[in-house]
C-alpha cells in the first residue's frame, strides 16, 4: 500500500508514529555481485563495513545489467517500471533498508511525483530490498540503511574478501575494483 505525503522533511513524520532522520540512516553502495549456487549473494557497503543478503538470480541479472552498462534489446521488468515512473512524471528518490527478521530484509522504496495534474508528492512503498536495488541502480539513487539495522549486521568484508580471492574473472561482478 502506498501512503502519499504533501511534503516530507529530514526528521518529520515519515511513517505514522515513526521518524527516520538521516543522521540515523547510514548510505551504502552496491559493491559487490556474487553468484551463488541458490542465486546472487549482494553486497552492501559504506567503505567501512560490509553487509550481505541473497537475492534471485534474475533480480541479480537486472542489477549487474545496468552496474555494468549493458543494455538490453527488450526492457527489463525493473526498465519497465522506470519507464512508467518516468510516464508519470516520478522519480526515485532514495531507498531505505527499514528492517531485518532473521535473513528477511525489508525495505522502502521513496518516490517523488509531480505533474501537471498533481501536486508534488512524496510516495513511500513497501518493496522487496532486491527489486529496490535494481530500480535505484536504474535510476542512480541513493540506498541507505537505517543505522539500528546496520549496526545490528555482522560485517561481512571477510567473506567477500574471501569471495573475491577464490572467483575466477568471469564469475562475480565487483563494482569497486
Amino acid at each position: 500500500m502506498a501512503r502519499m505525503f504533501q511534503q516530507f522533511e529530514v526528521g518529520q513524520e515519515f511513517r505514522e508514529g515513526q521518524t527516520i532522520a538521516m543522521a540515523n540512516l547510514v548510505r551504502v553502495e552496491i559493491i559487490a555481485l556474487m553468484p551463488t549456487q541458490a542465486g546472487c549473494a549482494v553486497f552492501l557497503g559504506d567503505g567501512s563495513k560490509a553487509i550481505l543478503f541473497y537475492i534471485d538470480p534474475s533480480v541479480g541479472l537486472s542489477i549487474n545489467t545496468v552496474m555494468s552498462g549493458q543494455k538490453m534489446p527488450r526492457p527489463l521488468t525493473h526498465d519497465l517500471y522506470m519507464l512508467t515512473l518516468q510516464a508519470f512524471g516520478a522519480k526515485v528518490s532514495r531507498v531505505i533498508i527499514n528492517n531485518v527478521d532473521g535473513d528477511v530484509f525489508y525495505a522502502r522504496l521513496i518516490l517523488v511525483a509531480e505533474n501537471e495534474i498533481m501536486e508534488r508528492k512524496i510516495i513511500e512503498l513497501d518493496a522487496r530490498p532486491s527489486d529496490s536495488l535494481a530500480i535505484a541502480a536504474r535510476a542512480e539513487a541513493p540506498i541507505y540503511v537505517v543505522g539500528k539495522v546496520w549496526d545490528s549486521l555482522e560485517d561481512r568484508s571477510p567473506l567477500l574478501d574471501q569471495m573475491r580471492s577464490e572467483k575466477d574473472n568471469d564469475s562475480g561482478i565487483d563494482f569497486r575494483e
